[in-house]
């Protein structure tokens, strides 16, 4: 009797001990809308050949207005 219980024991074990644990997770997403009350001035979305073509820009403007100038001073 003894010696069944103990291969019964055994047994249970093996088969238990052996099983795959199966755990099951869940992703959740959350989107937040954030709003800010800063005052702060936000950062051109331009990029750099943006920002230097209106240096650029602006230095020939300032010629153009220049010579118009020169050429109403004439008459």
């Amino acid at each position: 009797m003894k010696r069944f219980f103990i291969i019964l024991s055994i047994a249970t074990l093996a088969f238990t001990s052996c099983r795959e644990q199966k755990t099951e997770t869940k992703e959740v997403i959350r989107e937040v809308h954030v709003e800010t009350t800063d005052d702060t001035p936000e950062p051109d979305n331009e990029g750099i050949l943006e920002r230097a073509a209106k240096k650029v820009d602006d230095e020939v403007n300032k010629e153009i207005n220049e010579e118009i100038e020169k050429i109403g001073d004439d008459n």
